[in-house]
């Protein structure tokens, strides 16, 4: 599971990027410094994690991940294949959440590619270019299903009526009932993967300049219910070079509080539906991340692939009830450790201990 990070050239991507996963990757003031993605993993900020390695005094803490990916700038004309457009828009398709960066900063020194920074129109720009290249799939895919409904088949006549649909509602700038018409074919929708459907969260890249929270206050109206995360990209970025005890003086001094980048990741962990269940034991205490109303066998296989295979039961608690009792012989005393067989359904906070035999 993957968050890609958008916006356009010199919107302060890569500054976010490297802010976030400390990866120092490259940034300078001109378009398509990043051509092939950057990459990262970003631990999820996790507080039950050290309260339940206590439990067993483990040795090795070990966070849930996800990976983040930065993707080269759109520029107009990215639907068509301008400005490499083809290329970045394939490593788009790639990700399950966008992370829309919109550049709400002024300097004089980091040019934009319109002239003007403007946060509404920025976002109609990449809205646009989306739906561009999500009209050109769907042609292609109409094309496609017109052939092979030719020799009758019904299915592929289905298809074509509802693309047909889909089409219609985006060249109406109608997303919304776009997406719902298109969600009632769950496999035509995967097979599809339409851009201007994925999941979207905005960060607004800001500094300290008065001038910063004008433009920041432009995007709430354009954005409306869509959540927006507001990050001061290059003071983080710096920041991440001092220890995080004197990160915390300077942010006081500069008023910009602490949160953001674990806001940022908490919410990539909630659009990416994913939960965190736990194992521990002397070693290692380990959250690990399970898409949602996932069953028991598929946790015990991101575990280890022998235990899906010789799974027999599975003992789960809830890390809220183990912390209650203080250690595990404790819950077995109270009865509050359960036996689960290969039909559970894995809750968030779960702690599991599998047993399986090979």
């Amino acid at each position: 599971m993957q968050v890609g990070i958008i916006g356009l050239p010199n919107a302060g991507k890569t500054t976010i990027f490297n802010a976030i996963t400390r990866a120092h990757a490259a940034v300078a003031n001109f378009p398509f410094c990043t051509i092939e993605p950057n990459q990262g993993i970003v631990n999820v900020p996790d507080s039950n994690l050290k309260s339940l390695s206590k439990i067993y005094d483990s040795q090795k803490l070990t966070y849930a991940s996800i990976k983040i990916l930065d993707v080269a700038g759109l520029v107009e004309g990215a639907g068509r294949g301008e400005g490499l457009g083809n290329r970045f828009l394939a490593s788009i398709r790639e990700v399950d959440v966008i992370a829309h960066v919109i550049r709400c900063f002024p300097d004089e020194n980091v040019a934009h590619p319109c002239g003007k920074i403007d946060p509404a129109n920025d976002i109609d720009i990449i809205n646009t270019e989306l739906i561009i290249a999500d009209m050109q799939t769907l042609s292609k895919s109409l094309e496609k299903y017109a052939s092979i409904a030719k020799s009758g088949d019904a299915a592929a006549k289905e298809n074509m009526i509802l693309i047909s649909k889909v089409k219609d509602l985006l060249n109406n700038s109608s997303t919304e009932k776009a997406l719902l018409a298109l969600s009632t074919s769950p496999q035509l929708f995967a097979d599809l993967n339409l851009l201007s459907f994925k999941p979207v969260m905005f960060i607004a890249n800001v500094s300290e300049q008065k001038a910063s929270e004008i433009l920041f206050s432009k995007i709430a109206c354009k954005v409306q219910e869509r959540p927006v995360i507001k990050i001061y990209g290059k003071i983080e970025n710096e920041l991440c070079e001092f220890p995080e005890e004197e990160q915390i003086l300077y942010r006081k001094e500069l008023g910009i509080g602490t949160g953001s980048i674990a806001e940022f990741i908490n919410k990539c962990y909630s659009m990416l539906d994913l939960i965190t269940f736990y194992t521990i034991n002397k070693n290692e205490a380990r959250a690990w991340s399970l898409k949602r109303n996932s069953c028991i066998l598929e946790a015990a296989g991101k575990i280890h692939s022998d235990m899906q295979r010789g799974f027999i039961k599975a003992e789960v608690i809830n890390f809220g009830d183990l912390l209650s009792a203080g250690s595990v012989a404790r819950a077995r005393e109270e009865g509050i450790i359960k036996l689960e067989g290969r039909e559970y359904t894995v809750a968030d906070g779960d702690v599991l201990q599998i047993k399986f035999n090979i």
